[in-house]
């Protein structure tokens, strides 16, 4: 399981995301992104995270490491901020926390260059777990020591909110045409043939063995909680083999930068 620690002062709102994370401290005397179950889709966007975040530090991509976050929600009672004090009121127990990358900078497509493999490794995952949350408007990347690392996979895996839909959901094309490194000529084909073969129902047991039981509770259809991790692995077994044939988009990419 994810290691746990204990939230001891909120720092500050990071408002660049939907679900206002905040920044906070805690008890290991580690900085987290902290994401809080009373936000938005609450609890889904954050076993969303942790999957897909796991899955990619098993697949060799630089994340965030995670943890488990203890809050108390008295923590709330000196925010000023009527908003931040909701969020922490509503939120207390578990909540995920995600390294801070002090002085890291957004990835900005114009300032830093990809390699073909390297778009095409990311693409690739992103199209594995349906993110669609990487576009030029929003990449959700980080330039941190001249490495680009991937945050915010909370917009993954969208057949989760309505598990009787996620066979027909999961099997849905992946359209790459405004995937922020789609410009930079992924080669999905090679990561596929890297990667595929990875993803293993050894490895998504292993990683969906990373969310919390509180995270899983009272699902509608289910009547356990590894009954629901079982429910997370599938659809990411079944899309691994195929979904490179089934990403849309990168030619019409590759046609619009050769027509300018």
């Amino acid at each position: 399981m994810l290691k746990e620690v204990i939230a001891t002062r909120y720092i500050t709102p990071l408002r660049e995301g939907g679900s206002l994370p905040g920044l906070v401290e805690a008890d290991d005397l580690g900085t987290y992104v902290m994401k809080f179950t009373g936000a938005g889709q609450g609890r889904k966007t954050l076993v969303a995270e942790v999957v897909c975040g796991e899955l990619a530090r098993r697949l060799g991509f630089r994340v965030p490491g995670l943890v488990t976050i203890g809050l108390d929600p008295v923590m709330g009672l000196g925010e000023p901020d009527q908003e931040v004090q909701g969020l922490l009121k509503s939120s207390g127990g578990l909540n995920l926390g995600m390294d801070f990358l002090s002085r890291a900078i957004g990835f900005d497509s114009l300032a830093f260059d990809v390699s073909a493999e390297e778009a095409g490794r990311i693409v690739w995952f992103d199209a594995l777990v349906n993110n669609v949350d990487r576009s030029w408007r929003n990449p959700n990347m980080l330039v941190w020591h001249g490495d680009l690392w991937l945050i915010d996979h909370g917009a993954t895996m969208i057949w989760h909110h309505h598990w009787p839909g996620a066979q027909a959901s999961a099997a849905k094309p992946y359209d790459v045409s405004e995937h922020a490194l789609a410009p930079f000529g992924p080669d999905v084909a090679s990561a596929a043939a890297e990667l595929a073969p990875l993803v293993t129902e050894e490895l998504l047991a292993e990683v969906t063995a990373e969310i919390p039981d509180a995270w899983l509770a009272d699902e509608p259809g289910f009547d356990s909680a590894d009954a629901l991790r079982h429910a997370y692995a599938q659809p990411l077994l079944a899309r691994a083999a195929v979904i490179h044939e089934r990403i849309k988009g990168i030619e019409a990419v590759g046609a619009g930068k050769g027509d300018a």
